[in-house]
């Protein structure tokens, strides 16, 4: 006799999980909703599973983490982690609670239309945390930066030519020499600045981190075959495998360039193929630091003392790639800037840097976890 299967659609919330059960017979039951709290989703296990028959558990990927599905996974229950720009949505449906995401996540799941996320592990998880909360200090910093030069312009203070750069070693001194004769205005003037040294000092901090971490990190290897790419340094290169795991998990170059969100949209018709602009529904923080990488293919190919140094050490087989691909960005990149424009060129560089990105990260072996 074959085991009875029940499919159960989570819709989760801080504090409550609306929850809902699919039997194989076609019925789709509200089973009502639960603490969000390892205790009460324990016993909802259990009392599912009192009669043995086989749990399989979708919720979507949100704010709630993976706390979930770790727990459940424990529990020795098939656990799967939506994308939700992918679920399935009728046009005329204008309703939407708990109850109903939780039916539809049940229904769904039994008729194998969800799509899964990749789920990384504690570790890696927290460096994916790290490398973000290192690029919210770098935006924090930036519009610090922002907010006194606005006040400077608005006061009319100028910068000497003799300071050279915004925010140059030399334009800093200069800042520290700037003083106003209204006593409010110099509070906020150094309120302001104070703002900019914490936030350099907790860059600093977080880079340093960042460096520990990602060389205890069991995808350190890949992170400094990465680094052989001009354009890729090791704060790329660690945003990279954060963001996007293990590059082995990837059939092909094109499903990483899909996950970065770096492909086309079409909309193909009969005869008529109308391809748009990139669908940027993939991961955000690799499609960024990709972007920025992509510039360097403006340059004429060469080796730099800097990059050679990166290279120093790593497979002929991760080189000889690095090679291949300034020649062939380069390329790309001449040949597309004059034709559809620099912006859409570099949008492409970007989208073909990913492929040779994909091929490092199958050549080089991701070593077994500690």
């Amino acid at each position: 006799m074959s085991q009875i299967i029940r499919y159960v659609g989570f819709d989760t919330s801080k504090e409550t999980i609306a929850v809902a059960i699919a039997d194989q017979d076609g019925s789709v039951v509200d089973h009502g909703a639960i603490h969000n709290d390892p205790g009460a989703i324990r016993k909802l296990i259990e009392r599912l599973g009192h009669d043995g028959s086989e749990l399989r558990v979708a919720y979507e990927a949100g704010p709630t983490g993976y706390a979930i599905h770790r727990q459940l996974t424990a529990l020795g229950i098939s656990c799967m982690v939506v994308a939700p720009s992918l679920i399935p949505h009728r046009p005329g449906d204008r309703v939407k609670t708990d109850r109903r995401d939780a039916n539809q996540l049940a229904r769904l799941l039994r008729s194998g239309d969800l799509v899964a996320v990749w789920v990384p592990d504690e570790a890696h998880e927290a460096l994916r945390d790290l490398v973000r909360t290192r690029d919210d200090a770098r935006s924090d910093l930036l519009r610090a930066k922002h907010r006194l030069g606005k006040m400077l312009i608005r006061r009319g203070v100028t910068a000497p030519p003799s300071v050279g750069r915004a925010w140059s070693a030399k334009h800093q001194a200069w800042l520290n020499t700037v003083t106003f004769g209204d006593a409010a205005a110099q509070v906020s003037y150094d309120d302001y600045l104070a703002q900019i040294r914490g936030g350099i000092e907790r860059i600093r901090r977080l880079d340093a981190a960042l460096l520990e971490a990602g060389s205890k990190n069991r995808h350190a290897a890949v992170v400094r075959a990465l680094q052989a790419l001009r354009g890729v340094g090791y704060l790329t290169a660690v945003t990279i495998v954060a963001e996007a795991g293990d590059l082995r998990r990837f059939e092909s170059a094109g499903a990483l360039m899909a996950y970065a969100g770096m492909v086309p949209s079409e909309h193909s018709s009969g005869g008529s193929t109308r391809r748009g602009h990139l669908t940027k529904t993939g991961n955000h923080g690799l499609r960024r630091v990709v972007g920025e990488s992509a510039h360097h293919s403006r340059l004429q190919p060469r080796v730099s003392p800097t990059l050679r140094a990166r290279q120093e050490g790593l497979p002929p087989a991760v080189i000889a790639i690095s090679w291949k691909c300034q020649q062939r960005l380069h390329h790309k990149y001449r040949h597309l800037a004059m034709r559809i424009g620099t912006q859409r060129a570099l949008s492409a560089v970007g989208r073909e840097l990913l492929g040779f990105v994909w091929a490092i990260g199958q050549a080089v072996e991701v070593t077994a976890p500690a």
